[in-house]
C-alpha cells in the first residue's frame, strides 16, 4: 500500500493553543513537532500505525519535510485537498453571544414577551445565560449577559382559558405545599430501526445494499460504493452520524442538502438522489455513482488542462449553477473535489452541504462558509452575498483547470511558516492583484479577469445580463450551449474505465479503507433527539420506476 507524504499547514480549528495540519488526510499535530509524526488519538485507518500510548498513535510517513510548513521531497503543493467549513455566525449584544435557534417548544422573547412562531431556526439564544429573543428583538435587549441562566418565560393560563405571560422561578410561595418528591423517570427505551417510520413506507434499509468500497471521506460524512441487491445497480452512498449532527445549523444542513439533492435530480450535470433512509444512529443518502474521478484527481496528474478542455467544463458547470440559481440556491462549495467525471467524460456537480436554498432574485446571506481558497472576498469582508459568490469560485476553478495552480499560491511562502496560516490566505484574497499568465490566451485572460474581480457589482455573470453575460463572452463562442445541456457534445477526454466497479480514478488513500461501519453505542443513541430527523426518508420515483424496468 502506498503511503502519501506529508504537507503541513497552520490551522486556526485545533484546539490547541498552535497546530498543523496535514494537506492529505486532515490529521493535526503539535506545532513542536518537526518529524513526521502525528500525535491524535485516533490513527488515521490508511496509515501504518504504532501505538505508543493508550491515547498517543504515531502515524509515519516514509516521506518526511525538512520543517513545519515546508513541502516534501519532490511534492508539488500547487494543487490538494482541503475540506469546507462553516464558521458558526453569533451575533454579540450587551454581553450576550446569540446564536439563531429552533425551539421543539412553545417559547417566548425576554424583550416584548410576544411567542417565537415560525419555521426553521424561529428566535435567538443566549450561548451563556440562555436567554430567548425575536431575531428582531436581539438588538433591542438592554439588559447585560450575566452569564448565568435565566428563566424561561411560561405560558399560564387563567380562569378563562386564556393565555397570560410569566415568568418561571425557582423560588416558591410559603402557602405552596412541599412537593413529593418524584420518582426518577425510567431510562428511554431504546430506538428500534422499525420504529422510525411505518413499515408499510419503508423502501430501503442498509440490509438492501451491499457495501463494496469507501471511495470519499468528509469532515462529517463517509462515501461508499454500493450495490442494491435486488438490481444489482451500483450507487454511491453517502453515511453520516447522527451524533455529529446535533446543532441545529447541522441539522439544517442535512435538510437542505436532501432538498438540494431531490432538486439535483432533474440536471444533467448535478449528481441527483436515488433514495434516503436512517437507521438510530445514521442518515444515509443513496445517490448517483459517478465513476470517472474527480478533477481534483485527474488535476493531480494533469497538472493544467488544454484551454479546450478548461472551456468545456467550465460550460457545463456554469449550466448547472445556473440551474440551481433558477431554483433559489446558492451552492458555495464549488471546488475540484466537488466537480466529477461521468464514464462518458462530463461534468456532474455534487455535495450539496454548503448550500443555501430559497434565495429570491435580490436576496442576500451572510453566512461566513466554503472551501478557504475558494471563498469570495465579499464573504471575507463580511458583507451580505448572493449568487456572486458561486461565479468567483468558478474563476478560482478555471484559473486552477488552465495555469495548474491557485491564483492564491502561496507554496513560495513555506520558509515562512507565519504565511502559511487561513488568516494570511484571506488576506492574499483580500488585497493580492491576481496575475494572469502570459501563457494563457487573451479570452481566457479576459474570462478569468471577468469571474475573479473582487467587486461582486462588476463581476462575470452578475451584472444585468446575468448567465447571458457568461454564455455571450468570447471565451464561449465556440460553446453551443443548447446541445452542451442536452449532452450532444463529446467531451474531450474520456476516463479509461475498464468495468461498472473499475476504481481507478479514485484516490487509494480513500480504496484502501476498510469497508465497515463501527458498531452502534446504545448509549450515544440514546442521547440523539430521534424527532429532529422525522420525515428523512424519501424515494426518487422517477428512478424507482426505471428499476422496475430492470
Amino acid at each position: 500500500m502506498r503511503i502519501p507524504s506529508v504537507s503541513w499547514s497552520q490551522t486556526t480549528e485545533c484546539l490547541r493553543e498552535s497546530a498543523w495540519q496535514c494537506f492529505h488526510c486532515g490529521l493535526e499535530a503539535c506545532q513542536k513537532l518537526t518529524t513526521a509524526h502525528h500525535l491524535l488519538s485516533q490513527p488515521y485507518p490508511t496509515l501504518d500505525v504504532i501505538v505508543a500510548a493508550p491515547t498517543i498513535a504515531k502515524h509515519l510517513f516514509p516521506n518526511v519535510p525538512a520543517a513545519p510548513g515546508m513541502p516534501c521531497a519532490g511534492e508539488d503543493r500547487s494543487i490538494y485537498r482541503r475540506g469546507a467549513r462553516r464558521w458558526r455566525k453569533l451575533y454579540r449584544v450587551n454581553g450576550h453571544i446569540f446564536q439563531a435557534k429552533r425551539f421543539n417548544r412553545r417559547a417566548f422573547c425576554a424583550f416584548c414577551q410576544d411567542r417565537i412562531w415560525g419555521l426553521g431556526r424561529q428566535g435567538f439564544k443566549c450561548i451563556q445565560c440562555k436567554l430567548l429573543v425575536h431575531k428582531k428583538c436581539h438588538k433591542l435587549v438592554q439588559k447585560p449577559c450575566s452569564n448565568e441562566h435565566v428563566d424561561p418565560v411560561e405560558v399560564k393560563e387563567d380562569a378563562n382559558g386564556e393565555s397570560t405571560l410569566g415568568r418561571a422561578s425557582s423560588v416558591r410561595s410559603r402557602a405552596e405545599p412541599e412537593p413529593l418528591p418524584e420518582t426518577p423517570p425510567a431510562p428511554p427505551a431504546p430506538v428500534r430501526p422499525e420504529d422510525l417510520e411505518p413499515g408499510s413506507q419503508r423502501q430501503y434499509s442498509l440490509e438492501d445494499f451491499e457495501l463494496i468500497r469507501v471511495i470519499g471521506r468528509g469532515s462529517y460524512a463517509k462515501v461508499l460504493m454500493v450495490e442494491l441487491k435486488r438490481t444489482k445497480r451500483v450507487y454511491a452512498m453517502k453515511v453520516i452520524k447522527k451524533a455529529l449532527v446535533t446543532d441545529d445549523e447541522d441539522i439544517d444542513w442535512v435538510q437542505t442538502e436532501k432538498h438540494v439533492f431531490e432538486t439535483a435530480s432533474n440536471h444533467p450535470f448535478l449528481v441527483g438522489l436515488h433514495s434516503c433512509f436512517q437507521t438510530p444512529s445514521r442518515l444515509f443518502f443513496v445517490i448517483e455513482f459517478v465513476r470517472g474521478g474527480d478533477l481534483m484527481f485527474h488535476m493531480q496528474r494533469q497538472r493544467r488542462l488544454p484551454e479546450e478542455h478548461a472551456r468545456f467544463y467550465a460550460a457545463e458547470i456554469s449550466l448547472a449553477l445556473h440551474f440551481l440559481h433558477e431554483r433559489g440556491v446558492i451552492y458555495r462549495d464549488l471546488k475540484l473535489d466537488n466537480v466529477l467525471l461521468d464514464h462518458d467524460g462530463h461534468i456532474k456537480l455534487t455535495d450539496y452541504g454548503m448550500c443555501k436554498e430559497g434565495v429570491r432574485p435580490g436576496d442576500t446571506t451572510s453566512t461566513f462558509c466554503g472551501t478557504p481558497n475558494y471563498i469570495a472576498p465579499e464573504i471575507l469582508r463580511g458583507e451580505e452575498y448572493g449568487f456572486s459568490v458561486d461565479w468567483w469560485a468558478l474563476g478560482v476553478l478555471t484559473y486552477e483547470m488552465l495555469a495548474g495552480r491557485s491564483p492564491f499560491d502561496i507554496a513560495q511562502a513555506a520558509d515562512n511558516p507565519d504565511q502559511n496560516t487561513e488568516d494570511y490566505l484571506f488576506q492574499v484574497i483580500l488585497e493580492k492583484t491576481i496575475r494572469i499568465p502570459r501563457s494563457l490566451s487573451v479570452k481566457a485572460a479576459s474570462v478569468l479577469k471577468g469571474f475573479l474581480n473582487k467587486n461582486p457589482v462588476e463581476r462575470l455573470g452578475c451584472g444585468e445580463g446575468g448567465f447571458l453575460d457568461i454564455v455571450n463572452h468570447p471565451f464561449f463562442k465556440s460553446i453551443e450551449w443548447e446541445m452542451l445541456e442536452q449532452k450532444q457534445v463529446v467531451p474531450p477526454f474520456k476516463p479509461r474505465l475498464e468495468g461498472e466497479r473499475d476504481l481507478a480514478n479514485f484516490p487509494p488513500e480513500f480504496t484502501d479503507e476498510p469497508v465497515h461501519l463501527t458498531p452502534d453505542n446504545d448509549t450515544v443513541i440514546a442521547d440523539i433527539d430521534q424527532s429532529e430527523f422525522e420525515g428523512f426518508e424519501y424515494v426518487n420515483p422517477l428512478l424507482m420506476s426505471l428499476e422496475d424496468c430492470v
